[in-house]
């Protein structure tokens, strides 16, 4: 059939199972929009307040549902808009394509309006991108922008379609998407086999990679079966049940105790899916150091994370899922009685906790554990960046997969409340609650409105210090207390600007206000804004200093 590159896109999209987009129209996209209106019986459209909010939705929806998000932008600022999405997607190896206009291909390099290379700026935090400029090869760049997208380690792409190309018909002929076949290597899964099955006191740690490849099952039985601990990067979250026993809490700069004495004592750590960056290994001399005489076994899809940063005594190149079911399936189930046993110990005397010296005060730990214990872990959560992002990875038990959306690798102030729009969106069962600083809040505020349009029940929960607590911390800590720019004292209303977008607003003052605001903002069904006041001197704890030695953190820290 003959169709214009506009329809073209669109059909592609339904081919890769779309169903859902973000994005914000312009001039160089009012081709796709106006195809997208014909369309708007099969894709829905969610209409965000900046591309920035548009890209971190898609990048949400993709984290929550394992599907590819999918955002599009006009030429210009709208495309150069969607750099930190991409760049936070890309760090994360999260999927998601960006479609976005340009100006006519006979106006390219002219610096016309609206103009921007945009394949160019985004080369490095995209897995692949191109500029299409002929009609004819539109619907293949598309299909293979969702297959890159997925394939091995994930992560973004982006098309860069001229307007005049989204107005040109040609023949359109529908296709079934690729499949991605994945194998590892028999001889590498019998050694790792061998390795583990000679452990006494083997320690796992997963990061993202368990989460991407769904890995949740498999990485259970195989904690199971050689009854092994378990602990987890920021992006690993919720790759593994935090309510179990066996879990031992976060590794690195804000790791529990016990995960790093775990760490210093175990004769293997198995890693999976996991590229050591540097907020785990603090440092990566004093990392394999910590880990004392233990063998290191690294399971990754991306065979470039081996050996890069850590060096590892054997490797698993491939798929964790398929390496996990091997592995599984191989090894004899074993009892380390004394091990797990020391590991329980080491989590009893060096629990996670917060204290004041005012008994009315606002704890974050108190709130995030009333708010596990409502939804009994069952919430999608996410995050911005900051003192509350650790909290929330300390004191939230991630029970089920694909619950925990975080900015990890680039660190994005911003992400959080975008991120919960396309969670909602993917999830319209599931309570979704943003946890964010009061910092990262003012960076993205604006998307209560797009809450407020579409009315999605999202909470909003802001941790309000009246400061940037993460990088006050560290001015404490290293900067002989100067706190430059780093008092925001901002005096916004927040029961006013929630009633002037549209929404709910709720505060948090003193401990007893806790449990009942939590539970009006999950039962009202309704977009909500809560503002929790909390003291500028609670700290995020443990913490390795910067370039200091993963087995000895930071315990306290006076005010």
């Amino acid at each position: 059939m003959i169709l214009n590159g506009s329809q073209i896109i669109l059909e592609c999209l339904l081919e890769q199972g779309v169903d859902t987009v973000f994005g914000y129209p312009g001039g160089a996209v009012l081709n796709i929009y106006d195809a997208l209106y014909d369309y708007s019986d099969r894709i829905t459209h969610i209409l965000t307040s900046h591309e920035q909010g548009a890209s971190h939705a898609a990048d949400g929806y993709a984290r929550s549902t394992g599907k590819t998000g999918v955002v599009i932008a006009t030429s210009g600022p709208g495309a150069t808009n969607l750099v930190t999405g991409l760049a936070t997607a890309y760090m994360d190896s999260i999927p998601m394509v960006a479609i976005t206009g340009n100006v006519s291909t006979d106006l390219l390099g002219l610096d016309s309006f609206q103009e921007v290379d945009i394949t160019g700026i985004t080369m490095p935090i995209t897995k692949h991108n191109c500029i299409v400029k002929d009609v004819s090869e539109l619907a293949d760049a598309i299909r293979d922008a969702f297959f890159i997208a997925n394939d091995g380690r994930k992560g973004p792409v982006l098309i860069d379609i001229p307007k005049d190309i989204t107005a040109a018909k040609c023949e359109y002929e529908p296709k079934k998407p690729k499949k991605h076949v994945y194998s590892a290597n028999s001889s590498e899964i019998t050694a790792a086999a061998e390795l583990i099955s000679k452990s006494a006191k083997p320690f796992i740690y997963a990061g993202g990679g368990a989460v991407s490849c769904d890995a949740y099952s498999e990485l259970a039985k195989f904690a199971d079966i050689i009854d092994a601990p378990v602990s987890l990067s920021l992006m690993g979250q919720c790759a593994f049940d935090n309510s179990s026993p066996r879990y031992t809490g976060m590794m690195g700069m804000h790791g529990t105790k016990a995960s790093s004495l775990a760490l210093t004592e175990c004769d293997l750590l198995i890693v999976l899916g996991s590229r050591f960056s540097d907020r785990v290994t603090c440092n990566s001399d004093t990392f394999r150091k910590a880990a004392g005489r233990a063998k290191i076994l690294h399971i990754d899809i991306d065979p470039a994370e081996i050996n890069k940063n850590i060096a590892a005594d054997a490797k698993v190149h491939g798929d964790v899922k398929l390496i996990l079911k091997n592995l599984n399936e191989m090894l004899i189930p074993r009892r380390h009685t004394e091990w797990m046993g020391l590991i329980a110990e080491w989590k009893k005397q060096y629990p996670l906790y917060q204290v004041s010296e005012d008994e009315n005060a606002v704890l974050p730990q108190e709130v995030l554990e009333t708010l596990n214990k409502l939804t009994d872990g069952e919430a999608i959560i996410s995050t911005e960046v900051g003192q509350h992002q650790m909290w929330t990875a300390e004191f939230y038990d991630f029970r089920n997969p694909r619950s925990f959306a975080s900015s990890g690798g680039l660190g994005t102030m911003g992400y959080g409340l975008g991120a919960a729009i396309g969670c909602k969106v993917g999830n319209p069962d599931k309570v979704v609650v943003n946890c964010a600083g009061d910092g990262s809040f003012y960076m993205n505020m604006n998307e209560l409105t797009t809450l407020a349009k579409y009315q999605l029940p999202v909470i909003e929960l802001v941790f309000n210090n009246s400061v940037l607590g993460m990088v006050r911390q560290w001015q404490k800590l290293f900067y002989n207390n100067h706190f430059s720019q780093t008092t925001l004292e901002k005096p916004t209303d927040f029961e006013l600007l929630g009633k002037a977008v549209g929404i709910e607003a709720m505060t948090i003052r003193t401990k007893s206000d806790i449990r009942p605001v939590l539970e009006k903002a999950i039962a009202i069904n309704k977009p909500v804004l809560i503002n929790c006041i909390i003291d500028m001197d609670i700290n995020v704890l443990p913490m390795v200093p910067a370039g200091a030695s993963i087995a000895e953190p930071i315990l306290e820290i006076d005010k």
